[in-house]
């Protein structure tokens, strides 16, 4: 049948109406298009982008700003950059979140600079306290001190200061690394530790610990890694309202800190509960991959047996690995050392747990399907781990082949065990800040050889085929990723000393460090696919800073300031309007 002029015109007019009516139809327009400033992608296929575009949870587009016009319709919001950065969400590597919580309600001590300082804030906590209430903080450090404490014992404050102004109020105050913990008298005399015999102080110190005592073998009040626990069992546990106002300050400060997501190194059954809660309430905002504490032995049976929680719907809450606390750190002389203490002749530190339960975790682990993530800061302990994860290896081959184990802190290693790292596949998380906070006095415990050769060696641990995750330890260091990028890449104080910065040749390159913060990270929690970079299918988290952190002259980085944090297309901190 052949078709007039007329009717041809009408049909075809027909068919592109169709047409075009469908692919108005299709057409997928973004809820939040973001613009306007220097946009780095942790993409190596396309660094940096002019535009992104984000439907949901999602990004739908990253590219040139022409291209994301497409995706705006009446109802899509615009975000201006105004000139600003921005990069992938900041995932803090190692932290514990409900202590940068518990932080903020008790007694903050982090920014103390001497003993005396120390005594007048537990006085003013006192005063406002009733007689019986225990008090307790945490963030002291006496290597820090200006001037140094006097009296001291094995390098720390005794504590008859700390008595005399808290005599009915029981103290205890926990050092800024967390494995040392500074008791009064009335919190020595509930645990039963005072004054005690030979016999009998022998049988109260504990195995990977020590009760600091002086001349006589009285304790002066330190009590270093396991011993902690004679006075903490004594400290009424925390409310349900405390834990619910916690959790809501380290969300508030995560999000302050453009943190969107954060790997909680060793949690409880209590606060898998807490963060489920908060999940199924939507106040969940910060994406937490959680690793359960190696201290409850029955906690991880129970999830053995059940397997790794990975949430793969929300992307907010996965449990999938293990935590081991295997030695102390080196302020407090607990971690464990291959030669002794440079500062304390014939101490080693401390193996906090039996390494035989390191193997057996990580050979239960690799048949469950978990990851273990084991603290080591001694060259020692990240040896004798090293050793018992490659025998795990060997022994469960196929289970092994992408186990991503981790070693938490890696902060001091033998020169042979640096490149079995990469060769291995394990994870060095490792928390540049320290290495600004502790160099000065580090020095002092390990000796210059031993800190050239193997002290925060994160450039030879790259270079030997690693990937390091980053992030603060908090609360042993504030949460500030600026702070922690800034030591990564300059190796100086935050005061900017010294020149040149501690071992230079160990410094970061600037793509090194934000890659350590976001899709290293990422990797160090199987979820590279999901985060970690600004790409097509990605999650929409989005940290946006105040200038540029990849260009910007190394003494102004530390002026950088979080502008607004996204979290899966919602901003969830905003400082200004931009």
């Amino acid at each position: 049948m052949k078709l007039n002029q007329k009717t041809l015109t009408v049909y075809l007019f027909s068919v592109l109406l169709i047409f075009s009516c469908s692919q108005e139809k299709e057409r997928v327009t973004a809820d939040i298009i973001i613009e306007g400033g220097t946009i780095y992608t942790m993409d190596a296929n396309q660094p940096q982008v002019e535009a992104v575009a984000v439907k949901e949870d999602k990004i739908i587009f990253a590219g040139r700003l022409k291209m994301a016009e497409k995706y705006k319709g009446d109802s899509t919001q615009v975000v201006d950059l105004h000139g600003k950065t921005m990069t992938p969400g900041l995932i803090e590597g190692h932290g514990h979140f409900m202590g940068l919580g518990y932080n903020e309600l008790n007694l903050n001590l982090i920014d103390v600079k001497s003993y005396d300082e120390l005594v007048e804030r537990v006085k003013e906590a006192v005063a406002k306290a009733q007689p019986g209430q225990w008090i307790t903080g945490r963030g002291w450090h006496q290597s820090k001190w200006t001037p140094a404490p006097e009296p001291s014992v094995k390098g720390f404050q005794t504590h008859h200061k700390l008595s005399k102004i808290s005599p009915d109020n029981p103290v205890f105050l926990r050092h800024a690394s967390g494995h040392a913990g500074f008791a009064n008298v009335k919190a020595m005399e509930i645990a039963g530790v005072l004054q005690m015999s030979n016999e009998s102080m022998k049988a109260n110190d504990v195995e990977g610990g020590e009760i600091i005592r002086d001349e006589l073998g009285n304790p002066t009040g330190i009590f270093n890694e396991t011993a902690m626990r004679l006075i903490a069992q004594h400290i009424p546990q925390t409310t349900p309202e405390k834990d619910r106002q916690a959790l809501e300050m380290a969300i508030k400060a995560c999000h302050a800190q453009g943190i969107t997501s954060f790997h909680d190194a060793g949690v409880g059954k209590e606060h898998i509960s807490l963060f489920k809660a908060a999940k199924e309430k939507g106040t969940l905002g910060v994406r937490l991959y959680v690793m359960l504490t190696g201290w409850d032995r029955a906690l991880l049976d129970e999830w053995y047996k059940k397997g790794p929680e990975i949430d793969t719907v929300d992307h907010l809450l996965t449990i999938r690995s293990v935590k081991l606390n295997c030695d102390g750190a080196l302020g407090s002389r607990g971690a464990w050392l291959l030669e002794e203490y440079t500062d304390r002749p014939g101490h080693f530190g401390h193996e906090t747990l039996p390494m035989e339960f390191v193997y057996e975790t990580a050979q239960k682990a690799l048949k469950s399907g978990f990851q273990v993530c084991s603290h080591a800061i001694g060259d020692r302990a990240n040896k004798e781990i090293l050793d018992r994860y490659e025998k795990a290896f060997k022994e469960n081959s196929e289970a092994a082949v992408n186990h991503r184990f981790r070693i938490e802190h890696a902060q001091h290693l033998h020169s042979d065990d640096i490149p079995r790292f990469a060769a291995l596949g394990v994870i060095p998380a490792m928390q540049a800040i320290h290495m600004s906070s502790d160099r000065p006095w580090a020095i002092d415990r390990l000796g210059e050889k031993r800190i050239k050769e193997g002290a925060y060696v994160w450039q030879e641990l790259l270079k030997s085929g690693s990937r390091i995750i980053n992030g603060t330890d908090v609360p042993v260091e504030p949460i500030n990723p600026i702070a922690c990028f800034y030591a990564s890449v300059s190796r100086k104080t935050l005061e900017g000393s010294p020149e040149g910065g501690y071992e230079p040749e160990q410094k970061m390159t600037r793509e090194q460090a934000l890659r350590s913060y976001t899709l290293d990270a990422a990797y160090g929690a199987f979820e590279e696919s999901i985060k970690g970079s600004i790409e097509e299918g990605k999650l929409a988290d989005f940290t946006i800073l105040s200038q540029d952190i990849m260009s910007v002259p190394e003494e102004d980085l530390l002026k950088t300031t979080v502008e607004m944090t996204i979290v899966g297309g919602n901003i969830v901190y905003s400082k200004v309007d931009l």
